[in-house]
């Protein structure tokens, strides 16, 4: 059942063979930088315990250090705008944000990447942060990306997926193969991988949609909990980008060239589970047909640049949750938290090194 879906938009052709081999043979680096927040190792891995700080460590070693920037995502442009609900979430939630009101929004367009120099080709996934605040103060934190699903489920699993990706001292690439072992001794990995055979990413921050991936809870006022899963959907049609792609920051140029225009919108859904549907595993997609609710339409109005925008301080840490919505038992969520916050400590004491950009 769905409510109020947008309407379906024309299938992607799928990547011709050797495109496919292209990019499986990237892989290990686009995971890599994908997965760079979300490492954390609990101590299950003893006697080698890696706490957060430790795994942030061995991402700059892999990307490199760039000071002030985000450990992960680095590369980004923060937007402004506002949520308004339809109120059709109401009787799952009793979150402000679910009304009828409007929420004031501050987010952030990136690209998966340690590199805030990165040209916007170099990766096929983008990710779109949240941070909404409610008339009552509190607020709902929420980081999405263009992929359905993770490749795996565990935080052991991101773990050994990051020591596959490091690069060797000799060469500054992984090792040949490592990567492949990987996805052929984690068979959880079939989904990503599928979705990456067919995936082509669009040419601009504003026509792609966007998946919460983890699953959480949404409570309403008689303590009655529904599993969900969220994401946004764009309400424009997937149109030729203003700007050439082969542009470096095409996808900055192409956002800002719209939102001249005018606002932007997407559409916020919310697929329910039914009994049986994993809630603690981000690699498994939730089969088609569950009921999806609209719960109201995203707003964007205006955007800036990152290192002096507003989203600059903002930890977009997925536990920033108001009453009415909860953590599931995920663990890849209290994975991210910690890696976040391990980032966000370093990246905050170092504002003073970011160089100034041009507002947009």
């Amino acid at each position: 059942m769905v409510d109020q879906l947008p309407p379906v938009r024309p299938a992607k052709p799928p990547l011709s063979a050797a495109s496919v081999m292209v990019r499986l043979a990237g892989i290990g680096g686009v995971v890599a930088l994908i997965l760079g927040g979300f490492y954390y190792v609990n101590g299950t891995l003893d006697p080698q315990r890696l706490s957060p700080g430790k795994l942030v460590n061995a991402l700059e070693h892999n990307n490199g250090v760039h000071p002030g920037y985000r450990r992960n995502h680095a590369k980004g442009l923060c937007v402004a705008g506002y949520f308004q609900g339809s109120g059709a979430a109401q009787a799952l939630s009793s979150a402000q944000v679910f009304g009828t009101e409007r929420t004031p929004v501050v987010g952030r367009f990136a690209l998966p990447s340690g590199n805030p120099y990165a040209p916007d080709s170099s990766v096929p996934i983008r990710s779109f942060a949240l941070s909404f605040t409610q008339a009552n103060g509190q607020q709902w934190r929420t980081g999405m990306n263009s992929m359905p699903v993770f490749p795996v489920g565990t935080p052991e699993a991101f773990y050994q997926m990051l020591q596959a990706g490091a690069p060797e001292a000799t060469t500054g690439k992984p090792a040949p193969g490592a990567m492949p072992a990987f996805f052929a001794a984690h068979p959880e990995t079939a989904a990503f991988l599928q979705w990456v055979k067919t995936a082509k990413p669009s040419a601009s921050y504003a026509t792609e949609s966007y998946n919460g991936i983890n699953a959480f809870y949404l409570v309403n006022a008689a303590g009655q909990r529904q599993a969900v899963r969220w994401g946004v959907v764009p309400l424009a049609l997937d149109v030729a980008a203003a700007s050439t792609p082969g542009d470096a920051d095409y996808l900055q140029r192409d956002l800002l060239e719209r939102l001249a225009a005018g606002p932007l919108k997407w559409q916020l859904n919310l697929t329910l589970a039914e009994p049986g549907d994993p809630v603690n595993d981000a690699s498994k997609a939730w089969p088609a047909g569950r009921k999806v609710v609209n719960a109201g339409t995203l707003v964007v109005e205006k955007a800036e640049a990152q290192n002096q925008g507003e989203c600059r301080d903002i930890n977009y840490d997925p536990l920033i949750l108001p009453s009415g919505i909860e953590g599931s038992d995920d663990p890849l969520l209290a994975a991210r938290s910690a890696a976040y916050a391990s980032s966000y400590v370093r990246r905050t004491g170092e504002v003073d090194q970011l160089p100034k950009e041009p507002q947009p």
